[in-house]
């Protein structure tokens, strides 16, 4: 778990009398975290200056899995931002966030979108372009393990998704899939821990992780190589809820739904841009869209039946992954 505080002195209030510091949990995925370093301590000042009240802003970093099943044991997370609304949704069936959440908020309650991209060795000695080229004799796959983390989840269902929507059968998925996880040795536990085996521990040969990560490796200098993102992708969403049960109990709404809502300012959208991540503000990506690799065609989680489905399908117990593991090993 890692800590950042946003604070600030404490002023006199609207009425007065000296404001109570309110504290805030974000609880988010791995790879947010330079993001909210800057967004939050932005976000905290603005609510000074609107309201007078000190805001303490704690965050909480980890696989999004691992993170969400966190909060369902006690993690007293004010807002949640996970890595799929797959996530979410397993904080409403727990009782944690009213239905209707994906309403509350633009674009779905969606902050960032992404892709899937291709990290690889300098020189790109093993020729790794598309997808088939993933199960090539002698290649290492380095991606993470989707119980954990929702980047392989989301890597799991471009895989899937780069023959089911193609033309493939189902049985041509499941062979094509099989033999990509015959090419990966290990699953680390989320994204940011997969970046780490590729590009510190020089282990495999390609990874699969967020596009936002390889933008990142290629700014600090990690990556020697151009990384590739597949033309035919899978559109990566990541939501934010407000974690009603908790909210309510600790009387800290307001803030929270402020801060939600100001993930999709621009001024937020601006520094998810910089930090790799595609907003989904329309004003924010029409000025940015050019950064990007450009996609021809996009699939989303909805041409799988949406996450209920997905997770039915693929990820709960004794569904496809575990099966496909099974076969892979």
């Amino acid at each position: 778990m890692l800590l950042v505080a946003c604070e600030s002195s404490k002023a006199p209030s609207a009425t007065g009398e000296a404001s109570k510091q309110q504290e805030l949990l974000v609880v988010s995925y791995a790879v947010t975290k330079g993001a909210y370093d800057r967004i939050l301590p932005r976000f905290a000042a603005d609510w000074k200056a609107k309201t007078g009240q000190d805001l303490k802003i704690r965050t909480s970093y980890g696989g999004s899995g691992t993170q969400t099943r966190a909060i369902i044991d006690g993690l007293e997370a004010d807002v949640a931002t996970l890595a799929l609304s797959a996530d979410v949704l397993k904080l409403q069936q727990a009782g944690l966030i009213q239905p209707g959440w994906e309403q509350e908020l633009p674009s779905g309650s969606i902050i960032t979108n992404s892709a899937v991209a291709f990290l690889t060795r300098p020189g790109n000695p093993k020729g790794i372009r598309s997808w088939n080229d993933l199960v090539k004799p002698g290649v290492t796959v380095v991606t993470a393990n989707p119980k954990t983390s929702g980047g392989a989840r989301w890597n799991f269902l471009g895989l899937w998704g780069s023959i089911s929507q193609t033309g493939g059968s189902q049985q041509a998925a499941e062979a094509y899939v099989t033999s990509v996880y015959r090419n990966v040795e290990n699953l680390p536990k989320d994204a940011r821990e997969a970046s780490d085996v590729f590009l510190k521990r020089d282990q495999g040969d390609v990874l699969l992780n967020y596009e936002n990560e390889a933008i990142l490796a290629t700014r600090t200098g990690d990556l020697k190589a151009p990384f590739v993102v597949p033309e035919l992708n899978i559109r990566i969403e990541g939501p934010v809820a407000v974690v009603d049960q908790v909210v309510d109990r600790k009387g800290t709404r307001k803030a929270a739904e402020a801060l939600a809502a100001y993930l999709f300012s621009e001024e937020a959208q601006q520094v998810f841009a910089e930090e790799g991540f595609r907003p989904t503000n329309p004003t924010v990506w029409a000025q940015v869209k050019s950064r990007f690799a450009p996609v021809k065609q996009f699939f989303s989680v909805k041409d799988f039946g949406g996450w209920e489905a997905v997770n039915k399908t693929f990820f709960d117990n004794g569904g496809l992954w575990d099966r496909l593991f099974a076969k892979s090993r």
